[in-house]
Parts: structure tokens; sequence; C-alpha cells
């Protein structure tokens, strides 16, 4: 089921095409169970401005090679913020939601909302974080940057995979709007739930399914022209505008209004760049 309603979350998609290039490259077999895939950003703004690039909060871990951000990156509750300016490049490995497991040495709860150094989870992460940003090409990026994560030598166990396939049925079933609902498709209690995701996903399985609902409700938000608020709450499972508008603003930061008039704003913006 992996691929089902991954939340992408970039707000102002058109701004981000102009700001920086954007390419994904699939894992190696060996990380194909952990990881979705590598992206790879390259930018040259020239003398124009930085640009601000918000990216809603999903459940994916990160592992970035940036010059001024490199490190894991767990799930959060917030938007990420991230500017880029003048000229450069860098990659990302985003992993399945509850495979990062394998790469620490304790539950994923504890990068949650934080980004850690790669030297506290990886031996030789220095040269090989110099070695992925000088490569000539992303073909020596990705490899370089599967070479370190090999040196772990990770294990997919029972558990994780029982993760991985719970955060995969809120992905690939939309209709999922509640943790009694995926306790009753998975046919762990929700106390198994809650511990699973813990260890596992670094989020609460509560929060899990709102990221993927929210996430979605944005998409849409951000695509029609003239949202309607009522109906898009119903499509989503909520009893009423007003409970949907409260989550919507938990998850991405914004009223339902404000994101539509941002998202609207700033594409006025780049078609006038």
């Amino acid at each position: 089921m992996s691929g089902h309603r991954i939340p992408a979350g970039i707000v102002d998609a058109r701004g981000a095409n102009a700001a920086f290039s954007l390419v994904r490259r699939p894992p190696t077999p060996e990380l194909r169970p952990f990881v979705d895939h590598h992206w790879i950003l390259r930018w040259d703004l020239g003398d124009r401005p930085p640009h601000e690039q918000v990216v809603l909060p999903n459940l994916a871990v990160n592992v970035t090679f940036f010059s001024d951000a490199t490190g894991a990156s767990g799930p959060g509750k917030r938007p990420f913020r991230y500017v880029v300016a003048g000229t450069d490049h860098g990659i990302g490995v985003r992993f399945r939601p509850g495979a990062f497991r394998a790469f620490l040495t304790g539950p994923v709860t504890m990068i949650s909302g934080r980004s850690v150094p790669l030297t506290d989870l990886f031996t030789g992460a220095v040269p090989v974080t110099e070695s992925v940003r000088n490569a000539t090409n992303d073909f020596e990026m990705v490899r370089r940057c599967e070479q370190l994560l090999l040196t772990k030598q990770p294990v997919l166990t029972a558990a994780a995979r029982t993760a991985i396939e719970a955060v995969e049925t809120i992905a690939a079933e939309p209709a999922i709007t509640r943790v009694g609902e995926l306790s009753s498709r998975t046919g762990l209690s929700h106390r198994s739930l809650q511990r699973l995701f813990a260890e596992h996903v670094g989020a609460a399985p509560k929060w899990a399914i709102q990221v993927y609902r929210l996430n979605e409700a944005a998409a849409r938000i951000a695509a029609e022209e003239r949202p309607d608020y009522a109906e898009l709450a119903t499509v989503l499972g909520y009893s009423d505008q007003a409970h949907f508008s409260r989550d919507f603003r938990s998850v991405t930061g914004w009223a339902p209004t404000e994101y539509a008039r941002l998202n609207r704003v700033q594409e006025q913006e780049s078609r006038r760049e």
C-alpha cells in the first residue's frame, strides 16, 4: 500500500517551483523497506530575495544533507520552514513512517519535533556529509547517503512492519477518521496502537489520522478556486465545519480561509514575478 496519500504538504507549490528544483530518486533495494525516496533540491536565486518554504507536518523522518541543515528530523506538530538563498543544493532521505526505529537506539519519540545531528546517530558522519555535498551528480549523492545509512545494518522487525502497515492503512483508507476505526481495521487494541506508534512512528495514532486528513484538505483547498468548506468537512468525515476548522488550524497553523487566501496571494505574486 506504500505510496497512498503521501502528504507532500508544500505550501505555495507555484512559488516553490519558481524558487528551486525538486527531484526524487528511488532507494537501493536494500533500503527500500525503510525509505520512500531521496529528494534533491537545487536553487540559484542570484540576487533575488530569499524564499521561505513552508511544509505542513507529516509523519516521515527525514535525514538531510544541506549546508545549514544536516541531521535527522522527526515528525513534528508544526509546519517546517526553510529559507533558500543564493545558490546551493542538498539532498534529503524521506523514510517510510514507522521504519526509522531501526536506525535509533530508542523509540522514534526521542526525535519527535526536533532535529538531531547525524554525528549522534552514525559513526563517521562528518566525512560522509562532506562527500555527499561534494558529489558531482545525483547518482553519487544518493550512493554516498545510502553508504552511511547501511552502516547501521538496519533490520525491519515484525513490530516495525506492523507499524508501517498501520500507517499505510490510514493512508490508503480516508474513511478511517478515528482511532477506534483504525483499531478495528488492524485488529490492535487502542493501547497497543498507542505503544506501537510511540515506539516506531513518533506520533500518537490520533495525530497520525489528523495529519493525513488535514494534508488532504490543504491540497484540496489550494487546488480549488472557491473551496466549499462545509462540503469538504463532510467529505473528510467531520460532523460540522467548526470542528474541521479547529483541526485544520491545529495541523497547519492557519484557518481554512486563511490557508486559501495565503495560497491565492502567493500564486498571484508568483505570476507577477
